[in-house]
């Protein structure tokens, strides 16, 4: 497995369930390929004996995390890799820093490629006292999720706008228990809804116990508690005024090969407030 597959695994973590379609015909038809493209990525990373759970997302999210445990996309194994549609193959792909379309939806240079290094660092820079944000091992073992990975991948054009998103996550440790912290950022211009549950509600499909958080001025989703959904525990959600959406999700476990953590990192104000953070409110 090349560092490629790893930060594609990170993003079939979306594939748990597609939520329902907004009454927007383009965002309707975004979603849908966002799913395609995702069940394409967690085919990719089955045919490389990775079951890894971004995307998140992981979440980047890299989404997604597979997992061996906690985080995984959702239904059978792997599938036959879809074939791109007419649609996808209409118009090239955005321009990569060397003045060719991208070979696909990911980019791997680039000013996107390092808004989502950045957003890793940003993670790393925010890990709580009491715990640590360990690195990737020099050999990443094949059935494994990584400790630390990062995605950016381009969303679709929304009026004129190409909307991006950018997954990246870390695993937290305290001792030999683990978790994990990931932030996913869609960039102004997504189809995403504005009521912060609702909004909340969106990540990854997943539901749960939503409540709206108070961080000064700005109103915060969060899901306290998921409805049979154990990839996360937390998550919160936040639209800038300027359209840019944060989530920001936390888990005690980060799969079955670690022991997780005995309590969550954040509170949930302190989830909130992260989604909140400037750190996080990516272009």
């Amino acid at each position: 497995m090349n560092g490629k597959q790893l930060r594609e695994a990170l993003r079939s973590e979306m594939a748990l369930t597609t939520p329902p379609p907004p009454l927007s015909t383009t965002a309707t038809l975004a979603a849908a390929r966002r799913a395609r493209v995702r069940r394409t990525i967690w085919a990719c990373a089955g045919s490389a004996a990775v079951v890894l759970a971004v995307t998140g997302l992981g979440a980047i999210g890299i989404p997604g995390l597979g997992s061996s445990g906690g985080l995984r996309p959702a239904g059978p194994g792997p599938q036959a890799i879809p074939q791109p549609t007419a649609k996808d193959t209409a118009r090239p792909w955005p321009t990569g820093p060397d003045g060719r379309p991208q070979e696909d939806r990911t980019a791997r240079a680039g000013s996107r490629y390092d808004q989502g290094l950045r957003l890793l660092d940003e993670i790393v820079s925010v890990v709580p006292a009491g715990y640590t944000a360990p690195e990737n091992p020099a050999i990443q073992p094949a059935d494994q999720m990584p400790l630390r990975a990062h995605q950016a991948q381009f969303e679709d054009t929304v009026n004129g706008v190409d909307v991006w998103s950018y997954l990246s996550s870390a695993a937290l440790a305290k001792g030999e228990r683990m978790g994990r912290l990931l932030v996913e950022v869609h960039t102004a211009g997504s189809q995403l809804p504005a009521e912060p549950c609702a909004l909340a509600r969106q990540f990854w499909g997943m539901q749960g116990e939503c409540q709206v958080v108070a961080v000064g001025a700005a109103r915060v989703g969060v899901v306290v508690r998921p409805a049979g959904d154990d990839r996360l525990d937390q998550w919160a959600a936040y639209r800038h005024p300027d359209g840019v959406v944060t989530f920001v999700a936390q888990g005690a476990k980060l799969d079955d090969d670690r022991p997780r953590l005995t309590a969550l990192p954040f509170s949930v104000p302190q989830l909130a407030a992260l989604a909140v953070d400037e750190r996080f409110h990516l272009q």
